[in-house]
């Protein structure tokens, strides 16, 4: 056990307990698996179509399943053992997998077949995030809570960053998407087998009668905790708005002049930022000021999205897009902490089916957002309209939320049965 004394050993004190280790060794194959494939159907989406729009389109198939099944997600969440639901979930992927391995390989041309097994992988990913993050606060004690959430946000930027380059490199070399499919689904075997190994006792959580009170009780929690309300609302316009992933494949080929390796990079890019930002905050948490912290670093995710969106360099896109999943990691320590912490163990799963049904909201229907707009007014002034309306946003929300512009410090927060938790960040 690390000296209780050694901020150094303290920050990697998470690492010390197995049932992490498998969970985060797990988490960092299935996310590889999926930023791999992520690649991969964006350029075979592109390749085939050549429009922005169904790049978009790519995005709200993985949504809309969220949106029918965030509730029903929540309360199985909070209902079945949570392990054997992510293990569920985990061979979910991996079969999405071999579904489009099955479709690449037999040289489909024609994204029908694509969007039905994107549609499945977000019926999938409903469950599985609800139930991975009510999980996580259960494999460490709470005094090394607020650093496994860096180092878990640390392992999911690590494959965000290493996927895509992967992807797109064996995208290149093999010219074409079947051997980077057949590699997710050996990666998404790999995570099974680590999770498999995860020996966690499901803990006796209060049970409530099934009924309308119970399903809507989320609800009524972010509602009441506005800090909350505001911390993951800020995120959700803000990255619906400002979020450029969806168009690069449009940049790689017809603005930057690169190949699928190229797109591996940009993909790449937000993660190498993100993880480095979630180290730095895994070593030195936040102590102050956090509140106007995040919005300043919210701002900055607007105005580098703008920079990347007027680009013609492949460095300055690259660096703009590091920045971007920099300043955006800010939030995502300070939310995910925050919302774990103050959270009940015994409706974990339904609070957390909301905040990602918001994030769902910003990524998956943001990439429809980008593709529609791409569409309707060019690729380049759809990223700088969405920066702009980020930095709209940050302004309303300092002005509407003055709880979070006025939070100083994460402090030790207690759930209680009555989902009343922390009142200062």
């Amino acid at each position: 056990m690390p000296n209780p004394g050694s901020e150094q050993s303290a920050s990697r004190a998470a690492f010390t307990y197995p049932n992490f280790v498998s969970y985060e060794v797990g988490r960092l194959f299935i996310v590889l698996a999926l930023e791999m494939q992520s690649v991969a159907v964006g350029w075979q989406v592109y390749d085939i179509t050549k429009r922005p729009l169904d790049l978009g389109l790519v995005g709200l198939a993985q949504f809309l399943p969220g949106i029918f099944l965030f509730l029903v997600s929540g309360q199985v969440a909070d209902r079945l053992d949570r392990r054997h639901l992510l293990l569920v979930c985990y061979g979910g992927f991996t079969v999405c997998s071999a579904l489009l391995l099955e479709i690449a390989w037999h040289g489909t041309r024609s994204v029908n077949a694509i969007y039905m097994v994107l549609v499945l992988l977000g019926v999938v990913r409903s469950f599985n995030g609800p139930a991975g993050r009510a999980l996580l606060p259960q494999l460490v004690p709470e005094e090394h809570f607020p650093s496994a959430v860096a180092w878990n946000a640390s392992v999911f930027q690590s494959a965000t960053i290493m996927g895509p380059v992967v992807g797109g490199l064996i995208y290149a070399a093999f010219r074409g998407p079947t051997a980077v499919y057949a590699t997710a689904m050996a990666a998404g075997a790999i995570a099974f087998f680590a999770l498999s190994r995860l020996k966690h006792r499901m803990r006796i959580r209060r049970k409530e009668p099934l009924g309308l009170g119970s399903v809507l009780a989320g609800f009524r929690y972010v509602w009441q905790q506005k800090l909350i309300l505001g911390s993951i609302s800020l995120d959700m316009f803000a990255v619906l708005l400002g979020g450029a992933v969806a168009l690069l494949p449009v940049y790689a080929r017809e603005i930057l002049h690169t190949g699928p390796w190229g797109l591996g990079l940009l993909r790449s890019a937000p993660g190498v930022g993100a993880g480095t930002m979630a180290l730095l905050l895994a070593h030195r948490p936040l102590r102050g000021r956090v509140g106007a912290t995040m919005l300043w670093c919210v701002a900055g995710f607007g105005v580098f999205t703008i920079v990347f969106g007027l680009s013609r360099s492949m460095v300055i896109s690259l660096l703009a897009l590091a920045l971007v999943g920099a300043t955006d990691m800010v939030s995502v320590v300070i939310r995910g902490t925050l919302v774990q912490l103050a959270t009940p163990d015994e409706m974990r799963g339904r609070v957390n089916a909301i905040d990602m049904l918001f994030i769902g909201t910003s990524n998956e229907f943001g990439q429809f957002e980008s593709g529609i707009t791409a569409q309707w007014f060019g690729t380049v002034p759809a990223v700088v309209l969405g920066g702009i309306g980020t930095l709209v946003v940050i302004a309303i929300w300092a002005w509407r939320f003055p709880e979070l512009r006025q939070a100083d410090q994460i402090t030790s927060v207690q759930a209680t049965p009555e989902g009343v938790g922390a009142e200062n960040l």
